[in-house]
């Protein structure tokens, strides 16, 4: 038994059931809600605010009832072939725990503005860095705009949240005394693993470009070394057992691909190192190119004795990059040995490396 128009039922149990249009699928087929009740009019009551509610809902927002979590996932497979598997890892992994847990069971058309904006204002308040929250951030907004482009939303609501401003991070390199007694130790580390951290000192290689790097990348008659892939230990989704994987990958970029002249004492390193070696990479395990983490280990052990505490292994890039800048080098040169897509990049990150250069203008002014 129903009521012509208004479909609330009468059920097998007794009960009278009300239904409402929520919106569509992703197989366009319409997304229903219920309400439950005792009596007829007590059912009316309740559908009457949802109806309109929902209604109102599809007006303004969209017809898009698809649960948040499934399209979100529709959205990053349509770019996946786009994606770097380690690109891909990493927007994989921030959704599915800064994101999903929080909005993943809305509807499409019911996430507004003020959730977003409670969301973003919930990880200020964990301390996430303003740049983490613009990544985090940038992976809903991008999802959004699919649903627009593809008629499911009216607007995207991530055009009305503010992110907090990005500060300005300040770059730590090694000071040249630090810098002197690590490469000290790292000269006479045993097996060439001291290697990384001189390339790094003086390449401003990244250490997965470290590990992934190929003796063809290496050329002793022009002394440069070709910087082409990266090496990288990344998460992993297909495999309850194996939650990270290891990657080998072309550079990021086109501007990571990069080719840097050698100093005297890494073609020597690597001169040496080559007589002895027996597969395609510089470093090794087996026939596989060698795992950062085990490169990363053998630079905690060397700064150790060079009693250097509080420092990861990409401050040896900003030393290098510290390093040229001291010395008065064009910003476009080191921009380009450090693989940055433009030197405006290079010039935000080590600003503070240029304040020598300042004073200098300064005392001159005063001249």
């Amino acid at each position: 038994m129903s009521r012509r128009g208004e479909n609330i039922y009468r059920r097998k149990d007794g009960r009278w059931e009300g239904r409402f249009q929520k919106g569509r699928r992703l197989d366009g087929k319409i997304k229903y809600g219920s309400v439950y009740g005792h009596t007829y009019t007590e059912v009316k009551q309740k559908l009457y605010p949802l109806k309109v509610k929902y209604a109102s809902l599809v007006l303004v927002q969209g017809k898009s009832a698809i649960p948040f979590y499934q399209w979100i996932f529709k959205w990053l497979d349509n770019i996946q072939s786009a994606l770097k598997p380690s690109t891909y890892s990493g927007y994989r992994y921030k959704l599915e725990h800064y994101i999903l847990p929080y909005l993943g069971e809305l509807s499409v058309n019911e996430v507004t503005a003020n959730e977003i904006q409670e969301l973003v204002n919930s990880w200020t308040e964990k301390q996430f860095s303003p740049g983490t929250i613009q990544v985090i951030f940038q992976l809903m907004r991008r999802s959004f705009d699919y649903a627009v482009r593809e008629g499911l939303l009216v607007s995207n609501p991530c055009t009305q949240v503010f992110l907090p401003q990005k500060r300005k991070q300040k770059v730590h390199a090694l000071n040249k005394q630090e810098q002197k007694r690590l490469e000290v130790v790292a000269r006479k580390a045993p097996k060439s693993q001291g290697l990384p951290t001189l390339l790094a000192l003086q390449t401003g290689m990244r250490i997965g470009e470290i590990a992934a790097l190929k003796w063809h990348q290496i050329d002793f008659e022009t002394n440069t070394i070709s910087v082409e892939h990266t090496y990288q230990r990344i998460p992993f989704f297909h495999s309850k057992l194996q939650r990270t994987k290891l990657v080998y990958q072309e550079a990021k970029t086109n501007a990571s691909k990069r080719v840097i002249p050698m100093t005297k004492e890494i073609r020597r390193c690597l001169q040496q190192k080559k007589k002895n070696s027996k597969t395609a990479f510089v470093f090794s395990s087996g026939l596989l190119p060698c795992e950062p983490r085990l490169l990363t280990y053998h630079f905690h052990k060397l700064i150790k004795k060079a009693e250097i505490t509080g420092i990861h292994f990409h401050q040896l890039r900003h030393t290098f990059a510290t390093r040229c800048l001291e010395k008065n080098y064009d910003v476009v040169s080191v921009s380009a040995l450090l693989g940055h897509s433009s030197a405006k990049m290079t010039l935000d990150i080590y600003a503070d490396s240029l304040i020598e250069q300042r004073l200098k203008i300064i005392q001159s002014l005063e001249k």
